[in-house]
């Protein structure tokens, strides 16, 4: 069964009895019955649901909003994320050559009405965790949602080979390219063979700052409401002040209802002799992946604190106890490597067969590009 829902049908929906079906409806319902930007404030797009099955699946449908923040916007990943991100190369050269050559694909894929797209399963996050499904469900989506939006490209985000495997043979057999997103970081860190005896030091002195330091790692059931606040600004520190305002935007009232309805599980360090929330992190788990799109400190406080090491070995420590494959987005690479985590290239899954050339064009361009010099940069300088 297929039906797609918008914010006049939703109340049509028959939320599935399910686990994943409960947590669509308690994540999804309030972000149709107000705007998205209320809780994401540099988030703009139409909010759709697709039923299928027992599956519903988040869908979002945009024009062109080309300063979006990249979950939506695939100009934003591609151009002006990428151009923030030149520093990392440490070459001033080559940083000069490829600013030029994004300003002259950032010019072509305007012209190309790029973010003319649906992005299926899109819950806003970093990382979107798909459910399983069948070649014969995938299929019969996607020719229903070509009937649907027959104007726009579709498109699956957060697709790796460790853990989409599956999905990816069955999405390319449709048609699909693969065009490559980022490199990303993933553990399992409850089985010995991803982790070394080097890797397991480093953890354990990482976790001993807490006590050095005087903090204690607190849970959901021990934060309030009024905890939120600075949750959000511990989150928009990093993510936002020191990495990028293209990243979603989270502010206080969507840390309200992720913890209320448990739609992230919110963890926070707490320094026991001021009683201070000083840093941040929050997961969600699905089909034995854990992923965490929280992730935040108090950056005005001295380095040496070793903030981003406490908070990384209790997210670490939650996963071995769950034994979840973590995955651990992007960033951070040779930290991440130095304590076990493997790279994998994650793509864009893009479907615009049924387009002219011209709105072709310019995921044909980044398609080869990405393929033929993207991911050797990748590998290479390890971002």
């Amino acid at each position: 069964m297929l039906r797609l829902f918008d914010r006049e049908s939703i109340g049509q929906l028959e939320w599935p009895d399910t686990a994943d079906g409960g947590y669509a409806k308690r994540y999804l319902l309030p972000l149709l019955q107000q705007p998205v930007e209320s809780f994401v404030p540099n988030l703009s797009t139409a909010l759709h649901v697709l039923q299928l099955n027992d599956n519903v699946l988040p869908l979002t449908v945009n024009e062109a909003e080309y300063d979006n923040s990249y979950v939506c916007s695939p100009y934003t990943h591609y151009v002006s994320y990428a151009k923030q991100e030149l520093y990392l190369l440490k070459s001033r050269p080559v940083q000069l050559a490829l600013g030029g050559l994004l300003s002259a694909i950032g010019w072509l894929l305007k012209g190309s009405g790029f973010n003319r797209a649906v992005h299926v399963n899109n819950w806003l996050l970093s990382t979107n965790l798909y459910p399983e499904l069948s070649d014969e469900e995938m299929e019969e989506t996607v020719r229903y949602l070509l009937r649907s939006f027959p104007q726009h490209t579709l498109i699956f985000r957060s697709l790796n080979r460790t853990t989409n495997a599956t999905m990816i043979d069955a999405l390319e057999k449709l048609g699909f390219r693969m065009v490559p997103s980022r490199q990303v970081y993933l553990l399992k860190p409850s089985d010995d063979a991803w982790m070394n005896a080097k890797a397991r030091w480093l953890l354990k002195r990482d976790y001993g700052l807490l006590d050095k330091h005087g903090y204690e790692a607190v849970g959901p059931e021990e934060l309030t409401e009024a905890d939120m606040s600075r949750l959000a600004d511990l989150y928009r520190a990093l993510y936002l002040d020191k990495y990028s305002y293209h990243n979603p935007q989270f502010g206080t009232s969507f840390f309200k209802l992720a913890w209320q309805e448990g739609l992230l599980e919110l963890h926070a360090l707490r320094h026991k002799p001021t009683g201070r929330l000083d840093a941040v992190l929050g997961f969600f788990c699905r089909n034995g992946v854990m992923t965490t799109p929280i992730f935040g400190y108090d950056t005005s406080l001295p380095q040496e604190l070793g903030l981003y090491r406490m908070l990384s070995s209790v997210l670490i420590g939650i996963a071995r106890t769950n034994g979840h494959l973590l995955h651990e987005s992007s960033g951070a690479a040779q930290f991440k490597r130095n304590r076990g985590a493997v790279a994998d290239i994650e793509y864009n899954a893009v479907y615009d067969r049924h387009l002219p050339f011209r709105r072709r064009s310019g995921w044909m361009l980044l398609h080869k590009t990405l393929n033929g010099i993207g991911i050797p940069l990748m590998k290479k300088y390890k971002f």
